[in-house]
């Protein structure tokens, strides 16, 4: 360890948003998507665009915590893991596996080949979020700030579920709503969080 002033540790940090610490490392390594496919009872988040470094951030952290497999982003039109990115997920991406595909409504089509369900969120989904069965191996598919899911991504999965609002607001973020639906998958496969996640590559691997 190396001391140095506040001014170098913003230099090389490339911001003023440091705890006073600064360290070299690796480009972030992202994980295989055919290997997460091929997870036993797999509990897998895929994000349609999500652009936000925060949002993308806490839905790692919601993710690692609620016990899930891995993360799916694409690779054009949606946040990359960054350092903003790290620090929104509170080092969640350093032990969750995150994959890049460069066409998610093709990813989820070959999840559905290898027997995955695909449920979307969207608000106008025909089935209520506690009413899906989230047994087996699964993928949760939700859409960007703003727009949700595309056509295309929309109609790759198998059902679209929905979260009831009971406010005045018309939708939650999607880094809430991914909590809401990981943590139901969760509670329903019996998942202990922190323990029994399904196997899973390591993100470093």
């Amino acid at each position: 360890m190396e001391p140095a002033g506040a001014e170098e540790i913003e230099r090389r940090a490339g911001s003023p948003d440091h705890q006073g610490i600064c360290a070299e490392v690796s480009e972030f390594v992202y994980a295989d998507p055919d290997m997460l496919l091929g997870v036993s009872g797999a509990l897998l988040v895929a994000l349609d665009q999500v652009q936000d470094p925060q949002n993308l951030g806490a839905i790692c952290r919601t993710a690692e915590c609620g016990g899930a497999t891995g993360v799916v982003i694409p690779e054009r039109r949606a946040a990359a893991v960054t350092p903003a990115v790290c620090k929104a997920s509170a080092g969640a991406v350093e032990h969750l596996p995150v994959a890049r595909v460069r066409n998610l409504a093709d990813f989820l089509a070959g999840a559905k080949r290898t027997g995955m369900w695909c449920y979307g969120a969207d608000a106008d989904g025909g089935l209520a979020y506690d009413q899906v069965d989230f047994t087996g191996s699964i993928v949760l598919v939700l859409g960007s700030e703003g727009r949700g899911l595309r056509p295309r991504v929309a109609s790759a999965c198998d059902a679209l579920v929905a979260i009831p609002l009971r406010g005045r607001i018309e939708s939650l973020g999607v880094s809430a709503a991914a909590a809401v639906l990981v943590y139901e998958a969760a509670g329903r496969r019996g998942i202990e969080p922190g323990r029994s996640r399904a196997s899973a590559p390591d993100p470093g691997s």
